[in-house]
């Protein structure tokens, strides 16, 4: 799904080009991610012979409905390569840009690569845990981020988030500003 979410000249390698792992590998693609629009839940998988059977029996009782007009939008959409060939660059842009306003701030970086969200220590801004911070943020602040709690069991207690950095420039400026002034 996240094939064109790629940074500093580095190349998605799937595991399906691998032949001694070809005949054993689903490879999952999602329309939704690739052309920013992950509300349309519409992406295919590949895979061997013997597991598509498999990966189809299930899915006929899984989807019921999938929007016509959004298969045939897709379908004329990805007819043009250079609409999806060149989201590595997009995304490398919007990422940098986001990094580099963030050093502006007390949050600690903690790069990712192949997504579109960074990981950000707090603790050196507040002894609240991410839930209440996050509420903090959003409230006071006027920034939303993403708490790492609930992605996890038991007592966790770092006090990092997950910023999205698949926004509009403005956006992005504007999260950055505020963030500065904590």
């Amino acid at each position: 799904m996240y094939e064109h979410l790629v940074y500093d000249d580095h190349q998605h390698i799937s595991l399906a080009a691998h032949p001694r792992l070809a005949d054993r590998t689903i490879a999952t693609f999602s329309f939704g991610k690739t052309f920013h629009a992950t509300g349309w839940k519409i992406g295919y998988c590949i895979a061997p012979d013997y597991l598509m059977k498999e990966i189809r029996n299930i899915h006929q009782w899984n989807v019921f409905s999938v929007n016509s007009f959004l298969q045939h939008a897709l379908a004329d959409y990805i007819t043009n390569p250079s609409s999806y060939n060149q989201l590595d660059r997009f995304y490398q842009a919007k990422r940098d840009l986001f990094q580099s306003g963030m050093q502006q701030t007390a949050f600690k970086a903690f790069p990712c690569q192949g997504t579109y969200f960074q990981l950000y220590d707090y603790s050196a801004l507040s002894a609240k845990n991410d839930m209440e911070f996050v509420e903090y943020l959003i409230s006071d602040i006027g920034v939303a981020a993403i708490p790492l709690s609930p992605f996890y069991t038991g007592d966790y207690s770092d006090k990092i988030l997950r910023f999205c950095f698949a926004k509009t420039d403005d956006t992005l400026h504007n999260a950055i500003e505020r963030l500065a002034s904590l």
